[in-house]
């Protein structure tokens, strides 16, 4: 089964929640998109929530319902 990825991300002076390209929203701050980003990631379970640093590296994830890693066999 395949996980829908979000990511939080810099906007300018501000931070979005992106899922496949598209804007799901946008924020003043990273906390706020966080948030957003969580409830949008655990309303389409299996997710992952992707939080990025101000100069757009990973900083954590996490993972909703089942992770497929390490995988089977």
């Amino acid at each position: 089964m395949t996980r829908t990825e979000y990511h939080v991300v810099p906007d300018g002076g501000g931070w979005k929640v992106e899922q496949g390209g598209t804007t799901v929203g946008t924020y003043d701050t990273k906390h706020r998109a966080v948030e957003a980003g969580r409830e949008a990631a655990h309303g389409s379970e299996p997710s992952q929530l992707v939080v990025h640093t101000a100069d757009g590296r990973i900083e954590t994830e996490y993972t909703y319902q089942d992770d497929p890693y390490p995988p089977a066999g």
